[in-house]
């Protein structure tokens, strides 16, 4: 899986590009229906995307990276915040980690957030933290099976939707020692 990162905000998507996400982005129907983050989740526009993506990525330290496999197809985006806007938060979050539902349940997902993952161990971060929304129930299993665990309960900043906060550390390849986090932004 080639993950790239996506910058909005200084070399907005072409067409092309942008088509692609939209159909990712509307392929998640089910999960745009629960989170509410799309008036209308059957009928999500390419302008709608590009609107929650340069949102998304004003944020201080946000990056969004574009998974592709082997072939060179779209199959999924993470978004991410090396910092959390809380100065009291240590830990980096996965904002969102969406993946083309005709590819849910084939290791997509998995090999995604691995890769997000590492990005941030290699980044000297000892764990990683996101939220998930109390009615996704999927969105829990799938997390809570990649080792992630309920570390708080709050209401998301930006809608005020009740959510669990996970959390993992991210424990260091053999022979490093990441006790020492740098606390950079990722690479």
């Amino acid at each position: 899986m080639d993950l790239t990162p996506l910058t909005p905000l200084t070399q907005p998507p072409g067409p092309a590009l942008l088509a692609e996400l939209t159909a990712l982005y509307a392929s998640n129907r089910d999960f745009f229906a629960l989170s509410g983050d799309f008036p209308d989740p059957d009928a999500i526009t390419a302008e709608q995307v590009a609107a929650t993506l340069d949102e998304e990525l004003a944020a201080p330290a946000a990056e969004a990276l574009l998974a592709r496999d082997a072939p060179g197809r779209l199959v999924g985006i993470a978004l991410t915040l090396a910092r959390h806007p809380d100065p009291a938060d240590p830990d980096p979050w996965i904002g969102l980690l969406l993946v083309d539902a005709r590819r849910h349940r084939t290791g997509h997902g998995r090999r995604l957030a691995h890769a997000v993952e590492e990005r941030f161990r290699r980044a000297g971060r000892t764990a990683v933290r996101l939220a998930v929304l109390d009615n996704n129930p999927a969105g829990l299993a799938f997390w809570t099976a990649l080792g992630y665990e309920e570390i708080a309960r709050r209401r998301d900043r930006q809608l005020g939707r009740p959510c669990r906060v996970l959390r993992k550390p991210l424990r260091a390849p053999e022979g490093q020692d990441l006790s020492g986090s740098s606390g950079l932004p990722l690479p």
